[in-house]
């Protein structure tokens, strides 16, 4: 852990990882800053958003997968604990790894699909995007459900994304490489609440 994080850390990355082994099903817990958070259950439009994107992805890139709900290990020195909504990888890219956690190395994109829940704007839009950024992923998507938007934040250096522009719903995004795929978002309208 970063000494910053490390002075006031809830407590240990091995004491998380013991309770997150043995949280209830109905319980999503992550790591996130030194701090414990609890991941929202997704309704049914973020599953919908969620399942339009694997959609896309598979279609324009058959050699990736794109895994829903994918523990990773994040941060400076992997000390955080995050439940990606999205995680695009080559196929089987983590079969194999040992344990819940996986390393993302690897990883081209990550994605996060907001929850209409107070902690949104702390978790998804700041914590998950430093923490994301500090482990290398090359591409963040964040589909922002509040003010119906995709962010992509790339080019990750010294901790933070260089690159992050908006667009609204219904634009054709192109995503950077190393992903590449075009994102037709007009499907993202039939889901705004």
């Amino acid at each position: 852990m970063t000494p910053s994080t490390a002075e006031h850390a809830q407590m240990s990355v091995e004491d998380f990882e013991h309770l997150a082994r043995h949280a209830p099903e109905a319980v999503k817990l992550e790591f996130i800053k030194g701090k414990l958070k609890v991941k929202p259950v997704p309704d049914q439009l973020h599953r919908a958003i969620v399942m339009w994107l694997l959609r896309q992805c598979m279609q324009q890139r058959p050699e990736l997968d794109l895994y829903p709900e994918q523990d990773l290990k994040v941060e400076t020195y992997r000390a955080g604990r995050a439940i990606a909504d999205c995680a695009l990888a080559p196929i089987e890219h983590f079969v194999g790894q040992d344990g819940m956690w996986a390393d993302p190395d690897g990883v081209l994109m990550v994605v996060e699909v907001t929850s209409h829940d107070s902690d949104t704007q702390l978790r998804d839009r700041v914590e998950k995007r430093a923490g994301y950024a500090e482990a290398g992923i090359p591409v963040y998507l964040l589909i922002d459900r509040d003010d119906n938007t995709l962010t992509v934040f790339s080019e990750p250096k010294d901790g933070a994304y260089t690159q992050h522009p908006s667009y609204p719903y219904g634009a054709a995004i192109t995503l950077p490489d190393p992903v590449g795929i075009t994102l037709e978002t007009e499907k993202l309208k039939d889901y705004i609440q």
